[in-house]
């Protein structure tokens, strides 16, 4: 530019003329001005950050009929899994692996037999037990619900568990493992199924 020292950067004009394109540039010219003079407007920076944090803020949530059209007609119904069931669910898988361990079964080294069936209801028992009182207490608090209280359910849920295994662990001295942690895993995947149901 005429009469502008060599040393001196061009100094960008952003008024309501300026194409979209030209704000990029614009601001690039900007960043290399501070870094020739030595000076930053952290100002002009904190202002651009706000202004894209805007236009990324325009999110309009869909209506039903346009969530109807992208997801089809199933995203409206309610579903038909509720805690309750999984938990009813739970308890029939936990029977049902106890019947099949106490048939087919048979412990090594001469174990007592009658302690397998006992052991695979109770790992069942350790999945559906803390389930059906976080269950309880979604339903009690259904009305008030909050992400706090649904913590705290979990973190309940979870202390029982491992309440439960460490009771068995000492008190239950002919507790065969196999059996105990293969039907708490089984009745664990019950979750699994009912997201398949939904």
């Amino acid at each position: 530019m005429v009469g502008q020292r060599p040393d001196e950067a061009p100094q960008a004009h952003e008024g309501p003329d300026v194409p979209p394109g030209a704000a990029e540039a614009s601001s690039q010219e900007q960043d290399v001005a501070a870094k020739t003079s030595g000076r930053v407007d952290h100002n002009a920076r904190w202002d651009e950050l706000d202004a894209s944090q805007q236009d990324n803020n325009n999110i309009v949530p869909l209506t039903r009929v346009e969530a109807e059209q992208l997801f089809g007609a199933q995203v409206s119904r309610p579903s038909r899994v509720t805690p309750f069931r999984v938990v009813a669910a739970q308890v029939v898988l936990s029977l049902v692996a106890t019947l099949a361990w106490w048939l087919f079964y048979k412990p090594p080294g001469g174990a007592a037999p009658g302690g397998v069936p006992l052991s695979a209801f109770l790992g069942g028992a350790i999945c559906w037990f803390p389930g059906a009182l976080f269950a309880a207490r979604l339903n009690q608090l259904s009305k008030a619900g909050t992400v706090l209280n649904w913590m705290l359910g979990e973190a309940f849920k979870m202390g029982a568990t491992i309440a439960m295994f460490v009771a068995i662990a000492f008190w239950y001295r002919d507790v065969q493992w196999i059996p105990l942690l293969v039907t708490y895993l089984i009745a664990l995947k019950t979750y699994w199924i009912a997201l398949a149901l939904r």
